[in-house]
């Protein structure tokens, strides 16, 4: 089909979730059927009810995939990055992850993660103004 015509989707179009739906039939012929994506979603906050931390990731077949992990710069070096890591990785392994698989700059957190386990298995260098991104994964 070389007549087809390329647009933005619409709002409506992008809530209906039609592309994904198609996208996840395709992948049932290869994989079988998969649960859709399972959101985790941790906040830490002090006494007085402020944000100090937080991760946001997701599980997808069979991965704990880790988007963002952030922890106030006063609450670094106190565990508290270590035990929200430690607990999305418990959810994800009861949402059916095995592995856990992440990106970090280099001026962010590679080292932490390298102390929780994980393993750098590419890199891409000169992503941001000559500071590589690295891709880490780790069996749970």
């Amino acid at each position: 089909m070389t007549d087809a015509v390329i647009s933005t989707a619409s709002e409506e179009e992008v809530r209906s979730g039609a592309l994904g739906r198609r996208l996840r039939e395709f992948n049932y012929g290869f994989v079988g059927e998969y649960p859709e994506m399972q959101p985790v979603r941790l906040n830490a906050k002090d006494a007085q009810g402020r944000l100090m931390g937080g991760l946001r990731g997701f599980v997808f077949l069979e991965w704990l995939r880790i988007d963002v992990l952030f922890v106030e710069e006063e609450a670094r070096g106190t565990g508290l990055g270590r035990r929200l890591l430690a607990e999305a990785e418990a959810r994800g392994k009861a949402l059916g992850a095995g592995n856990a698989a992440l990106e970090t700059f280099e001026w962010q957190a590679r080292g932490f993660y390298l102390k929780q386990g994980y393993e750098e298995f590419a890199r891409i260098d000169n992503y941001a103004r000559g500071n590589y991104l690295a891709y880490m994964k780790k069996k749970l």
